[in-house]
């Protein structure tokens, strides 16, 4: 699967667009990473924890977004983006989202 974050993609020509796609992920720091985390947030710095939650989130909604344009028909998502909010005190979600289309390679 091709997933860029512009419209076109060089050497490819799109042939058909199938329409937004999405991965979803909703996370949250188990207790003890809670604790952890707080104790780092009172010295200042990177809170490593956090950190680490919110990449493998962020994995995680890629691979998602991936098996749902394979599952529209799709070999390409363009327009590819992250967001990201804030459910409750403790949870994160994360959001990843394109086009999936259908490219050719040009020769």
């Amino acid at each position: 699967m091709i997933v860029v974050t512009k419209e076109k993609i060089e050497g490819y020509e799109i042939k058909e667009v199938l329409g937004a796609c999405f991965g979803l992920v909703v996370r949250s720091r188990g207790f003890a990473g809670q604790i952890t985390a707080a104790f780092r947030s009172l010295v200042g710095g990177e809170i490593y924890e956090y950190t680490e939650m919110l990449e493998d989130a962020r994995k995680q909604a890629l691979d998602r977004l991936n098996q749902n344009a394979q599952a529209m028909g799709a070999n390409a998502v363009v327009m590819f983006r992250f967001d990201s909010g804030e459910i409750g005190q403790n949870m994160s979600e994360i959001v990843a989202y394109g086009t999936a289309v259908i490219v050719e390679k040009v020769d």
